[in-house]
């Protein structure tokens, strides 16, 4: 068969990594015509890849409507004076292979609690990845304590272990990897580096339900593990919370925190609120609306990975495509989000920009993800912010300010791109959508750019 008379789909089944290399190494061209003549490219006025709708999120159970309504008709809607979260406590500690939970109003205050509990705060240092929501170093900040970035690894969008001991300092207490996107970080170095070093590990895990690192579940592999039910995530109930940890004093501090303050097992005083707490409780139907969707957590993750797994088959031969790669003691992906690099310089330099407005001319929805945040602004208000000026000294600030460069980050932030989960809900078939609108755009590469 003539590579030049390649129709797409055969293409993405044909294309070995043996005519890659050769194709690398400029022995043959690098699939310049695939097909004798492509599809005009949506773009441009002809048929888009696809037209049909793709899956909705979030996704309401009918079934679970009683359970909701009996808690708003009750008027018990305060986790005081019902069960409903409790239960789903107890539940997701379970699924979570964790000796306990705690649930919160978001996933920010499920990392403010864990930071706090931890007793870090005023001029303490947090390690934390730069490829992640801003509310990640937000907390950091928010407990008046520097977040300390330590490179990405562009190949598995995660934080670098290899980055990570060099931005250790005398004022480090805690270590804060992120599992971006739903894609395990590297558990057993970050572990390591943080035994040498006396410090915790919170895992922010808000993307990362069921995702597993040696079989265990990310958020359990830590020092304390922070989750998101947000309207967009996997487990959702609009906005909601969790903290899941294995050590009872620091989960009874945690309860007790998110409580007023209000002594709550190991946690004992003479008074009604013996520590210092806030007001961080779930309330009664969110944990209703989680009770429902966590029976289908397990199936949508398996089809977010098999999806996941097909698609990278059909896509990663296409040249300057190249899907997030896992470390090796990951055992199961979350795919908060479905993640690629794409080299321009393989597409005939079309810039990342025209390059994801031509696949959503094809019916794909799609998005450039994280920028370099640590450059918006937010960063150097902070560090002018009266707050901040009393905490620490300018010596100590303008140093901080002299490291902020962050080169493999940078990169990433300008090839990535991302889909969201609900396409991964979808059927093979779409999964192959997606693989011809991606090549249907390189074979116009010269048309385009």
């Amino acid at each position: 068969m003539n590579k030049k008379d390649l129709n797409r789909r055969q293409f993405l089944s044909a294309a070995s990594a043996a005519t890659l290399a050769a194709a690398a190494s400029k022995a043959i061209p690098a699939y310049g015509n695939v097909s004798k003549k492509a599809d005009k490219p949506a773009i441009l006025g002809g048929k888009p890849v696809r037209t049909k709708p793709w899956p909705p999120w979030p996704v309401w159970d009918k079934s679970a409507e009683e359970s909701v309504l009996s808690i708003l008709r009750s008027g018990n809607w305060f986790r005081g004076r019902g069960s409903t979260v409790s239960k789903f406590e107890e539940q997701y500690a379970a699924l979570m292979g964790a000796k306990r939970c705690v649930c919160t109003v978001n996933g920010t205050n499920a990392l403010l609690t864990a930071l706090h509990v931890l007793d870090i705060g005023v001029g303490d240092e947090v390690i934390v990845s730069p490829y992640t929501f801003i509310a990640t170093y937000n907390v950091v900040f928010g407990s008046c304590a520097l977040p300390v970035f330590a490179d990405t690894d562009p190949e598995t969008f995660q934080i670098n272990p290899d980055k990570i001991e060099e931005r250790i300092t005398e004022n480090t207490r805690a270590i804060l990897p992120v599992h971006i996107l739903g894609l395990p970080a590297d558990m057993d170095r970050i572990n390591a580096i943080a035994k040498k070093h006396n410090l915790v590990v919170i895992e922010d895990a808000c993307q990362a339900w069921m995702a597993e690192w040696r079989g265990k579940k990310c958020g359990s592999v830590g020092d304390l593990g922070c989750f998101s039910f947000q309207n967009s995530k996997h487990l959702p109930c609009g906005e909601g919370g969790a903290v899941i940890g294995n050590d009872d004093q620091i989960m009874d501090r945690c309860y007790s925190y998110h409580n007023c303050g209000r002594a709550f097992g190991s946690v004992k005083a003479t008074s009604g609120y013996p520590i210092m707490g806030t007001n961080r409780r779930m309330t009664e139907y969110q944990a209703a609306i989680l009770l429902s969707q966590i029976k289908r957590l397990e199936k949508d993750t398996q089809r977010r990975n098999e999806n996941a797994d097909y698609l990278t088959s059909k896509i990663k031969d296409i040249p300057g495509i190249l899907p997030a790669k896992f470390y090796d003691g990951v055992t199961r992906a979350a795919y908060h989000l479905y993640p690629f690099r794409y080299k321009k310089e393989r597409f005939n330099n079309l810039s990342r920009d025209k390059f994801l407005s031509a696949l959503r001319a094809e019916g794909v929805p799609c998005s450039s993800g994280y920028g370099p945040q640590y450059r918006d602004g937010l960063v150097e208000a902070v560090l002018n912010s009266k707050n901040f000026k009393r905490s620490f000294t300018k010596e100590r600030l303008d140093k901080y300010r002299k490291e902020i460069h962050y080169p493999d980050n940078d990169q990433l932030c300008k090839e990535a791109v991302w889909f969201t989960q609900n396409l991964l809900l979808g059927t093979k078939g779409d999964m192959d959508d997606i693989a011809n609108a991606i090549l249907k755009i390189y074979e116009n590469r010269d048309k385009l750019s």
